[in-house]
Order: C-alpha cells, then sequence, then structure tokens
C-alpha cells in the first residue's frame, strides 16, 4: 500500500510516523517539492524518500497580492465547506416538490403551483416579517447551541446522541437555582444559573466520555440511556419536590429577576433611548439568550481552529491510532470533550427556561422536543463548522416555524417538514454530489483538492549533512534545521534533471 504525500524535512532519510507528525506541527522547517512514500512492508510502515520533482521556490514564484490570497482561499474554504450541504438542501427541496405534486390534486400545472405556494408560505412563515423572524430566533438559539454539542463531539470522532438529555440536565439545574435562591440579586443569579446549567451539563456529558475513555463503552448507548435517565429525573423532580402548588406537571415560574429580557424590550432600554424605539416589543419574542449562542458559535470556532486542544481532538477524531503514537492523551481528550459538548447543550437548555414564557419547567416536555436530536442533522449539515452550524439552524428552525403556516395558506401537512430534514441527511449520508459531478463539464465541478505543485521542470535529489543525519537518531522529539528546498546539494554533486 503506497500514499505519496508532500512537505516533510528532509530527503534520503527514512522517516518514522512521530517524525511526519512532528513534520506537521512544523511546518516552517518544511521542504518543498519532496516527494515522500509510505510502504507497507511484512506489517511495518516505512516512509521513503524518492527523488522530487522541482518546482518553482517561494522565491521565484509571481508574487501576490494578500488580498487575493485571502480572497482565494476564503472562497475555497467557504466553498469546500457549503457545496455539499447546500447540493443537499437544492436536492431535498426539489424532491419535497415532487411529493407535493403527486399528492396534489388537479392537472399538472396546478400541482406545481401548489408546491410554489408550499415553499413561499413555508419562507413567509419563517421569515417574512420581523415578528415571524422573531419567532424563528427563539427557535434557531437552542439548535446553535446543541449543534455545536454534536459537532465538538464529531470532531473528535464521537456520536454524541445525548443533546436532549444534556440540555434537560441544564434546564432542570438552572430552575433549581432560581427557585431556592430567589432572593439574590438579579446579575448575580442569572449568573449562577447560566454557569449551574453548563457544569451540570459538562458532568452529564463527561460521564459518557469517561465510559469511552475507561471502559471502551460506546457513547451512542450510553448517550441513549443517559437522555432516558434525565427525561425520568426531572419530570419526578418537577412532579414532586418543585411542583408548584395546585397546578398539575408543572412548576413555578422563575422569580423576575432570573430571567432573560426580550431583544426588543433590552433595545429600548437602551439604544432606544438616543434610536427611534420598537414599537410594539411584545410581538418580537427573541430573547437576549440568542447572543449567548452566537457568542457560542464564536468560543466554538476559536476552540477548534486555533488552540493545542482543538488539535489534538480533531488528530484524534481522524487518527486516534496516531494521536497516541504522538504521544497525545486520548482518554483525557474524550472526557474533555464530551464535557464541553455536555456545556452547551446544558446552556441551551437554561437560556430557553429564563428567556421564554412561562419560565416554568413542565414535566414529559423534554421527552417530546426534537431540539437536542434536529442538532444531529445540524452538525452534519453544517460539516462541524461553526458557520455551517449557524446556516444549518437556519435552515431546521426556518422549517419548523413555517411548517404551521404552510398548513394553513397552502394546506400541505407539516410532515413535508419531517420529509425534507430526512432527504437533507439521506443526501449527505449518501454523497450524492460526487456522484452528480461526473456528469457535469470539469469547470462546473467542485473541487476541494489542493493544488500540490505548479510547473513541474525537474527532479532533485538532496542529502542530509553528516551532523543532521548524527542529529536525526536522537530520542528527542526536537527536530534539526532543514535543508533549504531552493539549494539542494546533489549527491554526486551534480544535479539530475
Amino acid at each position: 500500500m503506497f500514499h505519496t504525500f508532500f512537505n516533510p524535512t528532509f530527503a534520503n532519510h527514512i522517516y518514522t510516523p512521530q517524525e511526519m507528525l512532528l513534520c506537521e506541527s512544523y511546518p516552517q522547517r518544511v521542504v518543498y517539492n519532496t516527494v515522500y512514500t509510505t510502504i507497507s512492508i511484512f506489517g511495518g510502515n516505512f516512509i521513503m524518500a524518492a527523488p522530487a520533482a522541482r518546482g518553482m521556490s517561494p522565491e521565484s514564484r509571481p508574487p501576490t497580492s494578500k488580498f487575493t490570497t485571502g480572497l482565494r482561499n476564503v472562497g475555497g474554504n467557504i466553498g469546500s465547506t457549503l457545496s455539499r450541504p447546500l447540493f443537499a438542501v437544492v436536492l431535498a427541496m426539489i424532491a419535497g416538490g415532487i411529493v407535493i405534486m403527486f399528492t396534489s390534486p388537479g392537472s399538472l400545472s396546478d400541482r406545481f403551483f401548489s408546491a410554489v405556494n408550499a415553499y413561499q408560505a413555508l419562507f413567509l412563515g419563517s421569515f417574512g416579517n420581523a415578528q415571524n423572524l422573531s419567532f424563528t430566533l427563539v427557535r434557531i438559539g437552542p439548535l446553535i447551541l446543541t449543534g455545536l454539542s454534536v459537532a465538538i463531539a464529531f470532531r473528535a470522532g464521537l456520536f454524541n446522541i445525548g443533546a436532549e438529555g444534556q440540555l434537560a440536565v441544564g434546564a432542570m439545574t438552572a430552575g433549581i437555582i432560581g427557585f431556592k435562591l430567589s432572593s439574590w440579586p438579579g446579575w448575580a443569579l442569572i449568573i449562577l444559573m447560566i454557569l449551574g446549567s453548563m457544569i451540570a451539563g459538562a458532568i452529564w456529558g463527561g460521564i459518557v466520555g469517561l465510559l469511552k475513555a475507561w471502559r471502551g463503552a460506546h457513547e451512542v448507548v450510553t448517550t441513549i440511556m443517559l437522555n432516558w435517565i434525565a427525561f425520568y429525573v426531572t419530570d419526578y423532580l418537577i412532579d414532586g419536590p418543585f411542583k408548584a402548588p395546585n397546578q398539575a406537571d408543572q412548576t413555578s415560574s422563575l422569580p423576575l429577576q432570573a430571567t432573560l429580557p426580550r431583544i426588543s424590550d433590552f433595545y429600548n432600554a437602551t439604544l432606544g433611548k438616543i434610536l427611534p424605539p420598537i414599537v410594539g416589543p411584545d410581538q418580537y419574542l427573541v430573547d437576549v439568550g440568542f447572543f449567548f449562542a452566537i457568542v457560542a458559535l464564536i468560543v466554538y470556532w476559536f476552540i477548534v481552529s486555533r488552540t493545542t486542544f482543538g488539535y489534538e481532538i480533531r488528530v484524534i477524531g481522524q487518527n486516534p491510532k496516531a494521536a497516541r503514537y504522538a504521544g497525545i492523551p486520548i482518554g483525557r481528550n474524550l472526557i474533555l470533550t464530551m464535557a464541553l459538548a455536555g456545556a452547551f447543550s446544558g446552556l441551551a437548555g437554561a437560556l430557553h427556561l429564563m428567556g421564554q414564557f412561562p419560565y416554568q419547567l413542565i414535566a414529559t416536555t423534554f421527552a417530546g422536543d426534537s431540539t437536542g436530536f434536529d442538532a444531529i442533522g445540524v452538525a452534519l449539515l453544517g460539516r462541524t463548522t461553526a458557520v455551517g452550524v449557524l446556516i444549518g439552524s437556519l435552515l431546521f428552525g426556518g422549517l419548523r416555524q413555517g411548517a404551521l403556516q404552510m398548513q394553513l395558506d397552502a394546506n400541505i401537512p407539516v410532515d413535508l417538514v419531517f420529509i425534507i430534514q430526512a432527504l437533507i441527511l439521506f443526501s449527505i449520508a449518501s454523497e450524492f454530489l460526487g456522484t452528480f459531478q461526473r456528469f457535469l463539464p470539469q469547470w462546473m465541478r467542485f473541487s476541494s483538492r489542493p493544488m500540490l505543485a505548479a510547473n513541474i521542470t525537474g527532479t532533485a535529489v538532496v542529502d542530509l549533512p553528516e551532523e543532521t543525519t548524527a542529529s536525526v537518531a536522537n530520542t528527542d522529539n526536537t527536530l534539526p534545521e532543514a535543508v533549504p528546498a531552493s539549494e539542494p546539494q546533489a549527491s554526486s554533486g551534480e544535479e539530475d534533471s
């Protein structure tokens, strides 16, 4: 089995997998345009330097502006991230329209206009005016947080189906703190409720990571079991110790200082003093908890893309054996990953409880809530990226919110929304885009393959200096300085062309 790749540190040297991992960690020491091949012989992997094709060195390449390079990188990242999800959404919408046409009465044109009217009503019910948009944002906030919970677990190669249970634990913990400490000032009570919900969710998710790291228990089984434990425990607490007097299966409402204001009221109380105020703020239900969800997106992006912990969980998710060989603590990172996932979901439960009327917990609500399970689709649709999770939440939240308007205006059952969601996930899982691209012209195909080298003109073989060869034999993780690619040293004093 042969694997060819670029960017090693030395030529004419057999590399161990650990040394190659270190080379990836220190890109500033990488030599350009040198090809290495991994050869599996008698069960062992050996990395062998091959004569590399010499391309243009960085100094000889034509200058490119930083703006052009940045724009190309951003466009390529967005295209590679969103091409497959967008294709899945379009394919699901087309399939949903076909279902409407098959089930609607009348001629072919009447059926076609029925499908168009259904999607028009679906869009207007979600984003048609400011009030409907505020209703949609109420659904989007918890979807963002639970989507991040599932996404960060996916990054580490874990399947977190327990977002709903972690949400329930976080909401119940925030409610208990609000009921027991109702005499506290609002600013301190809200902070404590938020922190308490995140800690409770982190503990609930950390149990899954601990069982995975300690006993190898599969996270799908443990998260499903913990979901039902969370549902039944919260139902007991709501029906028992925290049941409201003379009420059935529900708690009392949170004290006023423990609730979050609506964005419209917050705006009128701050910027509305100097800017035009919002008329009728009570009709816009979205609360300031939505801002917490946006901040969580930024935190998630920073953790995954800009921290050592994020790098380690990505390595674990892509190749656990390589991560273990490189000395990455897999068990600890699995526990921390699931704890962080639980914290995101627990925060979602607390913010929804504190921000939405009637600010109380109702028994059996969590078992019938689909937020934690829709989050799986959000994370898959967003390809576990922060921007993708936001877009996926907008789509799923809009579908849920606009379903009732579609049923009222177009007489299309709300079950169509579930069909569309299922088709989206089916399209992503089936990788239809790769098959579809085969029938497209070359210029219309999406491509996520990086350009390895351009304008290959020849080959070069590079020898290691004696002092470099001796230093490679050391046992620590330090790497000696690399031989510059632009000034190769030929093995016989001549360059092979």
